[in-house]
């Protein structure tokens, strides 16, 4: 199987690449410029070059493709406002291709945020989820390098936002849905990590990994942080085994 990757030189987009080459498929990744070293690019994959703010190269990108997997993300700006409208022009083109299948990365419960990011994501699954051609979404919870580079932000104090707990996943975890979803088509998968601690627990794993820092307690105003203190980032129901958040940080200092 050809598996297309949008957004494949990201963090989830490069897991995901390497999770189907694991399995013996074949990858091309699609991204807006050629990836430093591309001429060193793993054995059966591909790059292509396409713009999907504009479509730009997407007819292109997205022939001879079996499946799709849609990693692409912005966080601020017109870029996030775009984002929506540019996975409809990459799900456009790749219905025009002929495309069988399509998986799109979502976060779980974005739909009960309003937070401008989340409201983005949610925008872009209820579009993969149109029923004239409906695609598959994968919903997970926040990757534990998010929670690293919360606690990283600030020279010398680990930032703990009161109130919050999440429950983090690893991004080869998301990596092995989003190929299982190519595979099979299923529809929609609800992904999130073994366990659930609130930050300050979570802070104090960071430290017993051997990062440093003073812990600071810190409110998390707005939509983000009303969404975090409601739990709605959680779902043990959905909780997979996999890479727990210590062990990540261990593997991190």
């Amino acid at each position: 199987m050809l598996i297309a990757i949008a957004g494949g030189t990201g963090t989830a987009g490069r897991a995901v690449a390497a999770e189907a080459l694991r399995r013996g498929h074949q990858v091309r990744v699609i991204s807006r410029h050629a990836p430093a070293g591309s001429a060193a690019l793993a054995s059966g994959t591909s790059h292509a070059v396409a713009d999907a703010s504009t479509g730009e190269g997407l007819a292109a990108a997205v022939t001879g493709v079996d499946a799709l997997i849609d990693t692409m993300d912005a966080k601020f700006g017109k870029a996030l406002a775009g984002l929506p409208a540019a996975s409809e022009r990459l799900r456009e083109a790749a219905h025009d291709a002929g495309v069988s299948r399509t998986v799109l990365l979502s976060i779980l419960n974005c739909e009960q945020s309003d937070y401008g990011y989340y409201r983005a994501q949610a925008a872009r699954a209820t579009m993969y989820q149109r029923p004239a051609w409906p695609g598959s979404v994968v919903f997970a919870s926040q990757f534990h390098n998010l929670i690293g580079s919360i606690f990283g932000a600030l020279p010398g104090a680990i930032p703990v936002f009161s109130g919050v707990s999440f429950q983090p996943i690893s991004v080869e975890s998301v990596a092995s849905a989003l190929v299982d979803a190519a595979e099979s088509g299923s529809s929609v998968t609800r992904i999130a990590g073994p366990g659930q601690f609130t930050m300050a627990e979570l802070a104090a794993q960071w430290k017993v990994a051997g990062h440093r820092g003073v812990r600071l307690s810190l409110p998390l105003p707005g939509a983000f942080g009303a969404f975090l203190r409601a739990g709605k980032n959680l779902d043990a129901s959905s909780a997979v085994p996999g890479q727990s958040f210590a062990e990540w940080a261990q593997a991190s200092a």
